[in-house]
């Protein structure tokens, strides 16, 4: 649980390659522990049932010894015979004790890796036996031989053993962490290579794209990098050619206002002009009769400024939807082609929700109509023009939308693919708030222009044509 605890703490500061190579190094460790816990339970168990055979088979074996000297006539050489048969046993160590001395030691093997650790033999926690056998030949007593166990060779076996698993496991491990290493670093090559698109993205530069064969979850990752970046080139580039629209309808505004003021207004300022100066003089020579018509000329010119000035704050902002709503700026253009189109019937509706619309949208809609209509009387030659403006609430959308709806009874559209500049117009500024916008003609004859705007602002832009 240590372990673990530590390489969570430690895991938002390592890189994925280090965590893994630390995991597999955990469970390594887990693994090892287990096996040396279940080892350790087998060695333990296996010198001691070793020992305890050696001892039983060693003394079965001297104990026949001794009873076949009963019959030999002097038993020294064979007791001496008997104990050193002993000699380099593996297991046993074996002495005469009494009147005359022999001892057989066990022979001491080497290792590879050295003298087994004392730590290793105190776990194994196998003490040595002995058994003592009396030896009386003929009724008379040479003495005793002692066998005792010595466990050093066995237990040098199972180091070995251990030592030899303990070898195998760290080559495997290195070999394991190596591949890791390696393995990871090339799997997180197109991470890196992702991470330096991101950034060149974040620098604006949305025509980066990854390519390569990559494996199948990161491929589909790079796939949607493309895809992303292609649509945020193509937002910029649209966003570009926005800008562009928008400098250029300003240029134009200025343009026709600037001609406007020459052509509409100053001639009026500099008859003004005139004739204040003239009434001037003439109430001087005191001919206020005729300084009349002068003054009279004056507020003629002034109405006819008022009336030019109106006009041109009507082609700037809405005249009515900031003051009265919605209904009565769309009226407000409607009424500018009554006056001058009366044979054609128009048909206005408003919803109620709509009214309060006074912001971006509300001037929007009113272009839109403002447009649509305009195309419809100059080229369609209709009869009826009809006007809907509905909201509409969101169930599965992210907001509502206010749907837009021009339609008349005239020619329709003669090249559906080929758009005038009214329509471009109207296009653009859909475009520009994220909406939608469908065109085409009715079955039933006529033109029918639908626009659906969203009251918040979503990202990308859909443009829809027929």
């Amino acid at each position: 649980m240590a372990c673990c605890g530590g390489l969570s703490f430690f895991g938002g500061r390592m890189s994925l390659r280090l965590r893994l190579i630390g995991l597999v190094c955990l469970v390594l460790l887990i693994s090892l522990a287990l096996g040396g816990a279940i080892a350790y339970s087998i060695a333990s168990r296996s010198v001691r049932t070793e020992m305890r055979a050696a001892l039983l088979v060693g003394r079965h074996t001297i104990e026949n010894g001794v009873e076949r000297m009963q019959t030999a006539g002097e038993p020294w050489p064979d007791l001496n015979d008997l104990v050193a048969s002993y000699e380099g046993n593996r297991h046993l160590r074996v002495r005469l004790v009494g009147a005359a001395a022999a001892t057989a030691a066990p022979a001491v093997e080497k290792a590879a890796l050295g003298r087994v650790p004392t730590w290793f033999a105190r776990s194994l926690g196998v003490a040595p036996e002995r058994a003592q056998i009396p030896v009386a030949v003929g009724g008379r007593d040479y003495g005793t031989i002692i066998v005792e166990t010595d466990p050093y060779n066995e237990t040098l076996e199972v180091w070995n053993e251990f030592a030899d698993t303990l070898l195998t496991l760290a080559v495997f491990c290195g070999l394991i962490i190596i591949l890791i290493y390696v393995f990871i670093g090339r799997t997180l090559r197109p991470v890196d290579r992702l991470a330096g698109a991101l950034e060149e993205i974040g620098d604006g530069r949305y025509r980066t794209r990854i390519g390569g064969r990559l494996p199948l979850e990161l491929s589909r990752l790079r796939d949607s990098f493309n895809r992303m970046a292609a649509r945020l080139a193509a937002s910029d580039a649209e966003n570009r050619r926005l800008n562009e629209q928008l400098l250029n309808l300003q240029e134009q505004e200025r343009a026709e206002l600037a001609r406007d003021l020459h052509d509409e207004v100053s001639p009026y300022l500099f008859a003004i002009n005139v004739d204040t100066a003239a009434a001037s003089r003439l109430l001087e020579e005191n001919r206020p009769t005729e300084a009349g018509d002068h003054i009279r000329s004056i507020a003629d010119a002034v109405r006819q400024m008022q009336r030019q000035v109106r006009q041109m704050l009507g082609r700037l902002r809405p005249i009515g939807l900031a003051e009265f709503g919605l209904m009565d700026a769309i009226e407000n253009l409607v009424t500018f082609w009554r006056r001058r189109r009366p044979e054609i019937h128009y048909e206005v509706a408003v919803s109620a929700e709509c009214e309060d619309l006074k912001n971006l949208i509300g001037t929007t809609i009113c272009r839109i109509v403002q447009e649509a209509v305009s195309n419809a009387v100059r080229h369609a030659e209709p009869k009826l023009v009809t006007i809907s403006v509905e909201r509409s609430s969101a169930f599965e959308r992210e907001c509502d939308e206010i749907t837009v709806t021009i339609g008349d009874d005239g020619r329709g559209m003669r090249e559906p693919g080929r758009l005038g500049y009214g329509l471009i117009g109207i296009k653009e500024r859909v475009g520009a708030l994220g909406g939608r916008l469908n065109f085409a003609n009715p079955s039933g004859g006529g033109f029918r222009l639908v626009a659906v705007l969203p009251l918040a602002l979503p990202t990308p832009l859909q443009l829809v044509e027929p």
